[in-house]
């Protein structure tokens, strides 16, 4: 870019010493593109032109022994070119175009001081075409006479790994707290050098662009460069047009779809949210949202122009890359299986552009972590939009969010935000080996690394207790009763179990968090033999199977019975009363209540049905799940059988039946 609104007095010394401090690999280089402006009255170019150069004094300006570099790919959003010996490069003139170098690997761009890199020109010589809230972005006038891109050397090898962020969804100042006592302060914490750049898959924000400052320069505190890619919650709700949609992003970050190389990683960021969707996306059935004229709407697709950007990339990188695919909405969903608008309608054309390549597919959007293997398929996806099973693997990662920051607060003050899946709020750990192979984990925020799961036992009792209060859910909001029927304490100790809830069918359950269709689950019982757990998906083209006995107790339970409703004071804050959900709405409070998102459903669930002759007495449980790469995850759970359910309350009667050691008599 030509500036960058990131830089503001008083941040530049605090920001780089706090990313020295998580950094060990890379030390910062701080810098810009070259920018020379066009003589004034210069005939107006149908070519941008410019060089691509080996910033040895890291100045961001061309000098002339520093020479060009060569082989480097160059964009305007749409053709990709290569730069010749000296490091030129020429590409056509579009009337609204972001120009930028992808970045070789080995090599690296500038960043501006919290890490954002810098590595792109935003050309629109007009200018956003009307005001938008967030500044859309400023008129650039004539194109200039050239745009030169610094790189230099990287310390960063082929074996790298790269935190991958879903919904980070910060919609206010509070949840921007939020986000940095939850991820950012556990990738912190791991201390320098353990991630070696950060990948957000899209809604960044929550609506709010004027808070990217900030949540920008929080994430620079790890010390690494942050790439960031465009959602649902990202573009300029005031805009017509999907060309300007991305407007005040362009102008706050940097292009809404671009590519950069790291190893062996050819990675591709696209911004397959098409906001308002029109006429064109109306046209493939399922779709006739878009014409809806008293509300704009969003759409799944990759334009024209990022297919042949693709096009292009895949046709000068090397072939044996791995290609990542970083994306906000899903090529393809469990969660939202059948649903047409989160979820990417033209996903198959890109499958035959990627054609026989190693890929992965990263998204967010969903609020739930889903590994879906290459063979995978799901009721809905054909019909939704033309996918029978899946070519390469894809990740939905979940959400530095979780579900929208809901819930009761943990011991860090921030909300427990338990996913649509039952998993924890965190982030993926992806890590390239260098020999063209790479393993995921999910690390959930503040509990530890190798924390991989959670138990629980599903029981007839939490089969009642669940289907009571989610009854209660889906009566009209306005005339059901304003205290649930039923809340925590009203469900009887799932882990005390009797003959009767035996015989009615209780099961073992493991929420494997990024578990997929190669993981294998085990369980053992005190010391007997091990038994196989049985997925309660197996991802063969059925549908989502949903309800009491496929939901996760674990997260039900603390889903179910959200205390924050309740939170009130008379301090006359309007916002200190109760909750806020989402943005824009009014804060609800009222008795303690569910979120609105839950774990009725799941793809990474795990259980076993406890045998009706299991015998009196305390059970120990030892599960464990290993992954396609042989790793393994060990949790345990402690549970009991007890001939009767003991009264859980204070036993008034038997205290009050002795006075200072004597009975009481009546």
């Amino acid at each position: 870019m030509i500036h960058s609104v990131l830089r503001f007095g008083g941040v530049f010394t605090v920001s780089l010493c706090l990313a020295g401090q998580a950094q060990a690999q890379e030390e910062a280089y701080l810098a810009d593109i070259e920018v020379i402006p066009a003589e004034p009255g210069a005939q107006v170019r149908e070519t941008v032109t410019g060089r691509v150069f080996n910033d040895r004094n890291r100045d961001g300006v061309h000098q002339r022994r520093e020479r060009g570099v060569a082989g480097v790919m160059v964009s305007n959003g749409r053709e990709v070119v290569t730069t010749d010996r000296q490091g030129r490069y020429e590409l056509p003139v579009r009337d609204d175009m972001s120009v930028f170098v992808i970045q070789p690997s080995g090599w690296r761009v500038p960043t501006d001081e919290n890490w954002v890199p810098q590595f792109a020109y935003e050309h629109k010589p007009d200018g956003s075409p009307k005001p938008l809230r967030f500044g859309g972005l400023p008129p650039t006038g004539p194109l200039p006479a050239a745009i030169n891109f610094p790189l230099i050397e990287s310390a960063v090898d082929e074996e790298f790994t790269c935190a991958i962020l879903g919904d980070v969804q910060t919609y206010a100042n509070t949840e921007v707290g939020f986000m940095r006592d939850s991820s950012v302060d556990d990738i912190i914490d791991r201390g320098p050098g353990a991630v070696d750049c950060l990948l957000a898959v899209g809604d960044v924000m929550g609506d709010d662009l004027g808070l990217i400052p900030r949540v920008a320069e929080i994430w620079g505190a790890v010390g690494v460069p942050q790439w960031w890619a465009h959602g649902n919650h990202d573009y300029d709700f005031d805009a017509d047009f999907d060309a300007d949609s991305a407007d005040s992003w362009r102008n706050l970050y940097g292009p809404a779809y671009y590519a950069f190389q790291m190893g062996e990683v050819t990675f591709i960021l696209l911004d397959n949210v098409v906001y308002p969707c029109t006429g064109i996306d109306a046209q493939t059935a399922g779709r006739e949202f878009c014409l809806d004229e008293e509300r704009k709407r969003y759409n799944g697709r990759i334009t024209d122009d990022q297919m042949a950007f693709v096009a292009g990339v895949l046709s000068h990188a090397d072939e044996d890359d791995t290609f990542v695919f970083a994306h906000h909405i899903p090529f393809v969903s469990f969660v939202d299986q059948t649903a047409t608008a989160h979820q990417t309608d033209n996903v198959t054309d890109l499958y035959t552009l990627i054609g026989d390549r190693e890929a992965i597919s990263l998204s967010g959007h969903t609020h739930a972590i889903e590994n879906l293997t290459e063979g995978d398929h799901f009721e809905g996806w054909t019909e939704a939009v033309g996918v029978d099973s899946l070519p390469f693997r894809h990740i939905i990662a979940g959400a530095v969010s979780g579900a929208w920051f809901s819930g009761d607060l943990d011991v860090h003050g921030t909300p427990m935000s338990l996913s649509r899946l039952g998993a924890p709020r965190g982030w993926v750990e992806l890590a390239f080996d260098g020999e063209g192979e790479y393993s995921e984990r999910y690390i959930a925020s503040n509990m530890g690394r190798d924390r991989a799961m959670w138990l629980s036992v599903n029981t007839p009792g939490f089969r009642h207790w669940y289907e009571t209060i989610n009854a209660w859910r889906a009566e009209d909001r306005e005339t059901r009763d304003p205290v649930p029927p039923l809340n925590f304490y009203d469900l009887p100790d799932v882990k005390l179990l009797t003959p009767d809830d035996l015989a009615g069918g209780s099961f073992i359950t493991a929420n494997v968090w990024i578990g997929d269709s190669d993981t294998q689950v085990s369980l053992v019982i005190n010391d007997a033999p091990a038994e196989a757990m049985v997925r309660t998906q197996e991802a063969e083209g059925e549908a989502a199977r949903i309800g009491a006995d496929y939901a996760d107790p674990f997260a039900i339970q603390r889903q179910f019975t959200v205390a924050r409703h309740a939170f009130e004071s008379r301090s006359g804050n309007p916002n200190a009363q109760g909750v806020t959900p989402y943005a824009r709405y009014a804060s609800t409070l009222g008795p303690a209540q569910p979120q609105r998102s839950i774990a009725d459903r799941n793809m990474h669930l795990w259980r076993y049905r406890l045998p009706e002759t299991l015998p009196e007495g305390v059970h120990v449980a030892t599960v464990t799940a290993t992954d396609r790469h042989g790793e393994t995850r060990v949790d345990r759970m402690i549970f009991e059988v007890r001939a009767e359910r003991p009264d859980p309350n204070w036993r008034a009667d038997v205290w009050d039946a002795f006075d200072n050691g004597a009975p009481v008599r009546d």
